[in-house]
């Protein structure tokens, strides 16, 4: 018998989103503790900012820019990280999508116009910045291969 597709696309955005959960849990309680901790709630409100200065939209207040910023930040985590997908090789693929997100988020955020201080700002900085979106992909795949392993066994 063939599968259902949407079984593999619900695994996929299912394990995405741990990851993003993952990692705004270990971004948010880090910033709160640790001064070189990365501020990517930072990039995000500025990204955010900026995009709706450019589409001349009214510009949120504080606490709800926070907000906005905290839900996109998981809606596109979430769906960057479902590229893990399924299968045996979800371990790699979580590895190089944290690794390769670590790395965007270090080395893109100056020539986007953002600022390089939240992500950037010392060398411990720029290591917690990869090594969090590192777990995260990890923490994505982990999801995927246990959701799997349920699956299998739950088969009569």
């Amino acid at each position: 018998m063939k599968r259902k597709k949407s079984g593999g696309l619900l695994q996929a955005l299912g394990s995405g989103l741990a990851g993003a959960l993952v990692l705004t849990a270990i971004h948010e309680t880090a910033r709160r503790i640790s001064p070189d901790a990365p501020r990517m709630d930072v990039l995000g409100m500025r990204g955010l900012r900026k995009l709706l200065g450019k589409a001349r939209a009214p510009q949120p207040d504080p606490a709800t820019l926070f907000n906005l910023t905290m839900a996109g930040d998981i809606l596109s985590n979430g769906l960057y990280y479902s590229l893990v997908g399924r299968g045996k090789k979800a371990w790699a693929r979580g590895s190089i999508l944290g690794l390769a997100a670590g790395a965007g988020g270090v080395l893109l955020p100056g020539p986007m116009g953002l600022g390089e201080a939240p992500s950037n700002r010392t060398r411990q900085t720029q290591v917690m910045t990869v090594a969090w979106y590192l777990l995260g992909g990890l923490a994505a795949a982990g999801t995927s291969r246990l959701w799997s392993r349920v699956r299998k066994q739950a088969k009569p």
